[in-house]
């Protein structure tokens, strides 16, 4: 019991340098800019399948 609380407490005592903060960053935003590019293929593949007659389609 007592090795988990110290092994916890190790762990929340751990910092990043700049360089990891930066490098943990820059994998934020490429996953983000990944994310978005598929949301977008996604999206327009759809409206491409889709057509241009799904907006006169009467509801």
């Amino acid at each position: 019991m007592m090795a988990d609380k110290e092994a916890k407490t190790e762990l929340e005592l751990i910092t990043q340098t700049e360089k990891q903060k930066k490098a943990q960053r820059s994998r934020s935003v490429a996953l983000a800019l990944a994310l978005t590019a598929f949301v977008l293929i996604v999206y327009i593949g759809t409206w491409v399948k889709l057509g241009p007659g799904v907006l006169v389609r009467p509801m």
